[in-house]
């Protein structure tokens, strides 16, 4: 940098000094200098952009219309205000979403879009939320290596060029059948069999390169099943404890694709959004690691149908389990050790079975009533 502003000083003089001889000064065309990890050099450090306690971050969703963006961007702007927290994916976004707060455009694969949509907005911090899940990536192997690899390199790059803070979830998904899997530990051999899982790992272990390498501001959360009731399945493995909701609610039948003791650990969507919002707003010398598990409860489709069945009690629950998708379950952790996220930042789940089932059913109750009145 030094060597920078000299360069600068001398351009300075050439262009706005007098030359002794009366001629025009010279015209030196001045072109500014950044750095990327596409560019840099083995002794370069990049590190994380800071502000006073009484600033806002300024927040980039990427893949904001699935599962988790449009609710992890509600909670956002009621601590940040709602013209600091922008969503943006490759999807028209629906009305009550667009008019909700700021949206843009925005491709992940797409690496000069994205570095002027973070330069022109001055972001802080980056959610990456886009990604092709389990059984969506298992069918298009090509397209999810694109998004979920490729992608991820882009976002990486970005994020220390320009000092930002990085969240990029990872998953149960992660590991692998190797693995211990009742209870999962934080470090342990991985080894997933899908290209979801493999991609995972190369995130997980990517942003935790650039963190030791470049003094990126990588945190990551390994979610396990998230359960939620104002969006629909999309193409997960344990997306069968979102679809028997809407299945009892319209139908009173369900069909499982797993077997009925196929146990997986899960989470109410509620304590996944405040879980990434606490560990981005841990301060750094709390986090004794990069990546956590975290958990809340562990349930099989058995269980699971047994508990809303106490509330519908008229419930047919049937199963004819998916190969595919049993095998990927077959190879996932049955529960979670989250030991190291509620030592290190406090994290402490809300919602158990009998809540989640519960509030599932109050929802699409105040849905009816609501369809009702209109």
């Amino acid at each position: 940098m030094p060597v920078i502003r000299s360069l600068s000083r001398v351009a300075k003089q050439a262009l706005f000094s007098s030359p002794a001889c009366g001629c025009q000064p010279l015209a030196i065309a001045i072109r500014n200098i950044s750095f990327s990890p596409r560019q840099v050099t083995s002794d370069a450090s990049f590190h994380s952009v800071s502000f006073s306690e009484t600033d806002h971050p300024k927040v980039l969703i990427t893949g904001g219309l699935g599962q988790l963006g449009v609710g992890l961007a509600k909670l956002l702007r009621k601590r940040f205000g709602k013209n600091n927290v922008i969503l943006s994916d490759i999807r028209k976004p629906p009305s009550n979403v667009f008019h909700s707060g700021p949206f843009i455009y925005s491709d992940i694969l797409d690496y000069k879009n994205l570095r002027e949509i973070v330069v022109n907005n001055r972001i802080t911090w980056l959610v990456h939320y886009s990604a092709l899940l389990s059984a969506v990536g298992e069918a298009n192997v090509a397209l999810a290596r694109s998004v979920n690899i490729t992608g991820l390199h882009n976002i990486l790059d970005i994020a220390a060029e320009h000092g930002l803070r990085l969240f990029v979830p990872s998953t149960i998904g992660a590991f692998g059948p190797t693995s211990p899997r009742n209870p999962t530990p934080d470090l342990c051999v991985q080894r997933p069999r899908t290209i979801y899982g493999v991609s995972k790992v190369h995130a997980e272990l990517m942003g935790e390169y650039y963190h030791h390498r470049y003094g990126l501001d990588f945190r990551c959360l390994r979610y396990p099943g998230i359960i939620s009731a104002d969006s629909m399945p999309g193409g997960g493995t344990t997306d069968y404890a979102v679809q028997i909701f809407h299945d009892a609610i319209k139908s009173g039948k369900f069909e499982c694709n797993l077997r009925p003791d196929t146990r997986l650990p899960m989470m109410y969507i509620e304590d996944c959004l405040r879980a990434t919002l606490e560990v981005m707003e841990a301060p750094a010398d709390t986090l004794s690691m990069r990546t956590y598990n975290i958990n809340a409860m562990s349930f099989t489709p058995e269980e699971l149908a047994q508990e809303l069945q106490k509330q519908m009690p008229e419930l047919d629950v049937t199963y004819d389990v998916d190969p595919v998708r049993q095998a990927i379950a077959d190879s996932w952790p049955m529960n979670f050790d989250d030991s190291n996220a509620r030592n290190d930042w406090g994290w402490k789940h809300d919602y158990d079975l009998p809540e989640l089932v519960q509030t599932m059913l109050n929802f699409f109750e105040a849905e009816r009533r609501m369809a009702q009145i209109n």
